[in-house]
């Protein structure tokens, strides 16, 4: 989750603002680069339990050790809370999941190169303070009560207005990680047509990535338990966006939508003011209570659009959301699997064509289906493993044709092997550590935490 935004803080005064600060990220394909961010659950190496953030082996200690190697301190109240450093970033989640927020690069060479760079500082430092860390989609072993709360102002007002809206929220908060990565649009058509594709194969790239088997040490009945969470978080800002595949869709329609979406805050003079379930459609007639007569300004819009929470979310980029946690090789492979499919222009078309006919009912039984079934979920007279190794034949096609060649003279396309691997098996990650679970680990599940640590 975000950090406080950058943006300016000038008053706002026209909604057609808002509209025209999502087209300022178009931008031409030349210059369209990858962000890639992922978290990762720290724990104890004796114990295996999570780290607080204070501490001689705390998670801020585990920040203080990071700046060694040119990150710079970010703090709130004193408490050191996140770092940043060439247009990356390392933040916290609310149980201190470690989050890297990548730059924006220009290939996936390059990204995963960062990633494996984080890596190995977290690890660096984690191995002199008796710290581990683990990818997967949902913390395996502790209870939510068991979860430690990070001191950032925002999760404390998240943390009291979750459960007024679903059931899961706060495990949503505290005990799930996620991979993503965030794309570039050319223009309001581009745009829309990256949007669509990518929320009608949101439900591949969950399957293809499903990690999240185990709750409080037993099988959840889940291959992505994960996903199933945002299914009861919170209905005023996650799911599906129907609107998206209807007529006339484009940037102002994604404004009227967030302008919907209930507040959580406004950050104001160095604090968090609980506005929880205010309207921001109010806030921009300057009529809330808590700030009578004062309008946001383009930094609480910025904050604003971090608190939605769909399986595709549309900044001044697209942030593809639909995917597990997971160990190092598929951190690179999800960069890679919708690069391929939306950087590429007979690759978008392709996939367009994949996705176009799909109905509202189809795409919703995808997207529900897949975190108890994954590849084994039924389609179209087949099962969705037909479906996802389409789709990484179209994204394969789609890396080859882009070129981006490493230094052994490899293209993008090599990432998708662990993919390609799982899809052609018809097993998720999540039914490996199942068997696990049931065999060599004899019904325990601490051993993932020696066999899966980065």
């Amino acid at each position: 989750m975000s950090g406080p935004s950058n943006a300016k803080d000038e008053p706002l005064t026209d909604h057609r603002v808002l509209v025209d600060y999502l087209a300022t990220g178009s931008r031409p394909p030349q210059d369209w680069r990858i962000g890639t961010e992922h978290e990762k659950f720290g724990f104890r190496l004796d114990d295996l339990r999570p780290p607080a953030w204070d501490g001689e082996r705390g998670i801020e200690a585990l920040l203080r050790g990071l700046t060694r190697f040119g990150w710079e301190p970010y703090e709130e109240h004193g408490r050191l809370i996140a770092l940043a450093k060439a247009g990356a970033s390392v933040t916290l989640e609310p149980a201190g999941q470690l989050e890297l927020s990548g730059a924006m690069l220009e290939n996936i060479h390059d990204t995963c190169c960062e990633t494996m760079t984080h890596l190995r500082e977290v690890k660096a430092v984690g191995d002199e303070l008796g710290l581990g860390f683990l990818g997967m989609g949902f913390q395996p072993k502790w209870r939510r009560d068991e979860m430690p709360w990070m001191p950032k102002g925002r999760y404390k007002i998240m943390r009291e207005y979750m459960p007024k809206r679903g059931q899961l929220g706060l495990d949503m908060m505290t005990r799930t990680c996620t991979v993503q990565v965030n794309l570039d649009f050319a223009d309001e058509a581009d745009m829309v047509k990256k949007f669509r594709v990518s929320l009608a194969l949101q439900p591949i790239a969950t399957a293809l990535f499903a990690d999240s088997p185990f709750t409080d040490g037993k099988p959840n009945g889940y291959l992505s338990y994960r996903s199933h969470i945002w299914t009861d978080t919170d209905p005023d800002r996650t799911g599906m966006l129907d609107f998206v595949f209807e007529d006339g869709f484009g940037f102002e329609r994604y404004v009227d939508y967030l302008l919907d979406v209930p507040m959580y805050f406004s950050y104001r003079n160095g604090e968090y003011l609980d506005l929880a379930g205010r309207s921001f459609r109010k806030f921009l007639r300057g009529e809330l209570a808590e700030l009578p007569g004062q309008l946001p300004t383009m930094r609480d819009w910025a904050d604003h659009m971090t608190t939605a929470f769909p399986e595709v979310r549309l900044k001044k980029y697209l942030e593809m959301r639909g995917a597990d946690g997971g160990p190092w090789n598929r951190l690179c492979a999800l960069p890679a699997f919708w690069t391929g499919l939306l950087y590429d222009d007979a690759a978008l078309d392709a996939a367009w064509d994949l996705v176009k006919d799909f109905s509202r009912e189809e795409r919703h039984a995808l997207r529900d289906g897949v975190p108890k079934h994954g590849f084994k979920l039924p389609f179209r007279g087949a099962t969705l493993r037909e479906l996802a190794l389409e789709a990484l034949k179209i994204s394969g096609q789609g890396l080859a044709r882009r070129n981006r060649l490493n230094k052994s003279g490899a293209n993008e396309a090599v990432f998708l092997e662990p993919l390609l691997e799982f899809a052609l098996a018809n097993e998720t990650p999540a039914e490996r550590k199942l068997a696990l679970f049931h065999g060599a680990w004899g019904g325990s599940v601490d051993p993932v935490f020696r066999e899966f640590a980065y």
